[in-house]
Formats: structure tokens, sequence, C-alpha cells
């Protein structure tokens, strides 16, 4: 299910990393995603916006690449943000990007959307999880 995905990402990331408790409070949660999911995350109250920046992206049909990878930049470099969100549909389209990133903080959380079922196969944090525990080559 959704939930239980969602979840298992959360407990993949607590294996990945020990420095996640060392996350500041007051950090923000970056969501880069299609219409819905960031609507609703936005809805949720995770909205963050100044006059030169804000914590999301809504990808469209008609969104750029470059403007995907070029906000993947801006949001994991960004001294605000401990969460990137994105779904795994999006993820898919910047994997080269997604896999030269090796920060902890923020941590990357690949999420399903409402069109797009979460694989576990395809989450690059999974992936190295499961390589971790002995289940993978």
């Amino acid at each position: 299910s959704v939930v239980q995905a969602f979840i298992n990402s959360f407990i993949a990331i607590s294996i990945q990393t020990k420095s996640i408790n060392k996350m500041e409070v007051g950090k923000l949660v970056a969501i880069i995603g299609d219409e819905d999911t960031v609507t609703g995350f936005l809805l949720a109250g995770v909205g963050h916006r100044t006059a030169s920046s804000s914590n999301f992206l809504i990808c469209k049909a008609d969104t750029k690449l470059t403007q995907i990878e070029q906000a993947f930049q801006d949001f994991s470099s960004r001294d605000d943000v401990g969460i990137v969100l994105i779904n795994q549909h999006i993820a898919n389209d910047i994997r080269h990007v997604l896999k030269d990133y090796t920060s902890t903080i923020p941590t990357v959380l690949e999420i399903p959307s409402k069109e797009h079922p979460y694989d576990p196969e395809q989450d690059y944090i999974m992936q190295r999880v499961n390589l971790f525990l002995g289940g993978g080559a």
C-alpha cells in the first residue's frame, strides 16, 4: 500500500544514516512533485514562500528537465531545508542527479503519486538499504 511504502522509506532513511537525529528543529520540507502531491502538502501546511524563493516545485507535462534538476540542486543546497520529497516518477527523470547526491541532510525521500504507484525497486535509497542488509548484489 502507499502508506506502507511511505513508512518503509522513512525506515530506510533511519537505517541509512544516524545523523538524521542531528537535524535542527525548524528545517523546511521541500517538495518536487505533480500538482496533486504538492497541493496536498501545501494544504497540510508545509509550504513556505518568500519574495525570492519557495520550497516547492509543481511539475507538469511542460516542465523542463533542467528546471527540475535546478530545483533539486537549489533545495538540496539550502541550509533551511531538512527533507526533500520528490515523486518517484519525477525522481526517475533526474536519477543521474540523485545518484550523485551523497549528503544525508537534506534527506531525499521518493514518494508515490496518485497516478504512479511506489516501486521500491526504483528507489535508490531502498536499493542501498537492500545492499546494506545483504539482500542484493
